[in-house]
């Protein structure tokens, strides 16, 4: 049997390259693990080898000690790969196939998922609807920045990708297709853009650059991204996006110089629970500033996406009412000025099928878009300081030496 590297969780702050076991077709005890889960039989499940698999912000809020994830948890959600065993139930999907993740596990059979709600499934986390790989609260399905992984469902999760050379050819692209992208768009979608849509985006980090590509895939007319960060935002400019520093100041006044008045269409969360403030309150964490300007600043009629991660469990919060997750959220301008929300994990096979065909028929750049760069999984604890420290990057592990000189 082979041996399976991976990156586990140490404690705040701390990524380490640890030795762990290969996956086999039963769930077994380890950090995280939902005991309800501890020797759950997978004959369903597919064994995966890691092409390539990304480093989230999502994984960073733990890693910050922003959430409750116990030590040694694997980490990693965004997962494509090429799989090599198969359990006995598993029909359709072959040896040798190569497929994307998507981070969402779901088990195709409850009522959510019959209904398209697979980032709610209701049979893969004892706890609580929904569930993905390497994550706290999630079940405890072992995370896949590794160099193998197990994917439940098989049949139903994985994504074939059609024509693997191919594949190869766009895998810096292809690998997006497991978290980032389908949230972007999504978040898009739920904020109603379309055909000559002005949109803001909150957040230049990897999935609000994603969400600004897919904004210009739906026909937006005006795509405006906002930040802290100088070197994100130069990113999104590279792409043909208006930004706005939101270290300056109010977004909205920013906005108008840019289109006239100071509103959008459209708004799209892409920072989280962990924002900060704008202008001289830059520097201070202020959880719900975000939702606050996005409804102040987005027009009456308008719709809020909100892929963004908003957590039940914040140790670091800067209140008490923040560490539960309750925020304080002008709601009464959102009831005013007739806006919907929309939160909650992305449901990633809603999307991952259409944006794979609009990457493999070059309708859109996404590695280039979110400036993804590839590195060996030994480099994953200096991927991670280095994205905390805000490099404009999309860190691609890559676990087997497979990614020197593809394309994206």
């Amino acid at each position: 049997m082979t041996g399976n590297k991976a990156v586990a969780y140490l404690g705040t702050g701390r990524v380490e390259i640890q030795e762990i076991d290969y996956p086999t077709l039963e769930l077994r005890d380890g950090p995280g693990v939902n005991p309800a889960n501890v020797g759950r039989q997978l004959p369903h499940a597919a064994i995966l080898k890691n092409v390539a698999t990304n480093i989230c912000g999502s994984d960073q809020h733990m890693v910050r000690g922003r959430t409750t994830a116990p030590e040694g948890l694997v980490l990693g959600h965004e997962i494509t790969g090429e799989v090599v065993e198969v359990g006995p139930g598993v029909e359709y999907i072959k040896v040798g196939d190569l497929c994307s993740v998507p981070f969402n596990i779901s088990c195709g059979r409850c009522r959510n998922c019959k209904e398209g709600k697979t980032g709610i499934c209701l049979n893969v986390n004892p706890d609580r609807p929904g569930s993905a790989y390497g994550y706290v609260d999630m079940g405890g399905w072992v995370g896949g920045q590794a160099q193998y992984v197990a994917v439940p469902y098989a049949d139903w999760n994985l994504l074939k990708f059609p024509d693997k050379d191919r594949a190869m050819e766009k895998i810096l692209d292809l690998t997006m297709l497991s978290d980032i992208f389908p949230t972007g768009y999504h978040g898009c979608v739920s904020a109603g853009v379309t055909t000559g849509s002005t949109v803001y985006i909150a957040g230049a980090g990897p999935v609000g650059l994603a969400a600004a590509a897919s904004a210009f895939l739906l026909g937006a007319a005006v795509v405006i991204v906002g930040d802290l960060n100088a070197d994100r935002l130069a990113q999104a400019r590279t792409f043909g996006c208006e930004t706005v520093d939101v270290s300056q100041g109010d977004p909205k006044d920013q906005i108008e110089q840019i289109l006239g008045e100071p509103e959008v269409d459209c708004g799209v969360d892409a920072v989280g629970f962990e924002a900060r403030g704008h202008g001289a309150d830059a520097g201070s964490e202020q959880p719900a500033r975000v939702l606050n300007s996005l409804m102040d600043l987005t027009r009456a009629g308008g719709a809020l996406g909100i892929p963004g991660l908003y957590v039940t469990g914040d140790p670091g919060a800067p209140d008490d009412a923040a560490k539960v997750g309750s925020l304080s959220i002008r709601l009464g301008l959102g009831w005013a000025k007739s806006h919907a929300f929309y939160t909650g994990q992305t449901p990633v096979m809603k999307y991952n099928r259409q944006l794979m065909m609009a990457i493999l028929h070059d309708r859109v750049q996404i590695a280039k878009a979110v400036n993804a760069t590839p590195i060996p999984l030994e480099e994953a604890p200096q991927g991670y300081a280095d994205f905390d420290k805000g490099a404009a990057r999309k860190y691609v592990l890559d676990p087997h030496g497979m990614l020197a000189g593809v394309g994206g």
